[in-house]
């Protein structure tokens, strides 16, 4: 597959999106909660192709919660497609992906692009690629399993971010309890068997 010319990879937050309206992006790829409004940001920003997913950053059910599922994968998978369909023609791309807080739903979305852009690269080097992007990283589980599975990894990109969220645990051991309480208890059990293996 032909490397595309994607020359610059963003991750943030709501709160960050304003820093990043004279920047040049041409993608973005939203992901919000359901209910949440479209941010008033991208006013601000020129021209640019843009998706919003809505779902909740969960990985177990609950009510009132719209997990991720693989239809929303296989949305951001479309995306990338046309992204990288695009960037074969065109020079100089700069993706913004976000979500509420930069850490989870979009970092894992920036995963799949870097696989998708590498499809030879190994797991843990795209994994080293997303922490250097985003350093506080936790991507969603979930959603990184149904592109586990739709790229034909094998389980090593799940198995490359149980690695990373046993990092982000060593670098910041309060994320175990904020993830438990956040109702991340299985990827914070998952990331610890990592670090005692």
């Amino acid at each position: 597959m032909q490397r595309a010319s994607i020359s610059l990879l963003t991750i943030c937050g709501l709160e960050e999106l304003d820093e990043h309206s004279s920047r040049g992006v041409t993608h973005v790829l939203s992901i919000l909660d359901p209910a949440w409004p479209d941010p008033p940001a991208f006013e601000r920003y020129d021209p640019h192709h843009r998706l919003t997913l809505r779902f909740h950053d969960v990985i177990e059910p609950g009510p009132g919660l719209i997990m991720p599922e693989v239809e929303h994968v296989e949305a951001v998978l479309g995306f990338i497609d046309d992204l990288l369909a695009e960037e074969r023609r065109t020079q100089d791309g700069h993706v913004l992906i976000h979500c509420h807080a930069g850490i989870s739903r979009s970092t894992a979305a920036m995963a799949m692009l870097l696989a998708k852009t590498d499809p030879d690269e190994d797991e843990g080097a795209l994994m080293e690629r997303l922490f250097s992007i985003r350093a506080k990283a936790w991507p969603n589980s979930r959603m990184i399993g149904f592109a586990d599975d739709i790229l034909g990894r094998g389980g090593r990109l799940s198995e490359a971010a149980r690695q990373l969220h046993a990092r982000q645990l060593a670098i910041r051991p309060n994320l175990a309890q904020l993830m438990r309480d956040l109702g991340r208890g299985r990827e914070v059990e998952a990331a610890l068997g990592a670090k005692a293996a």
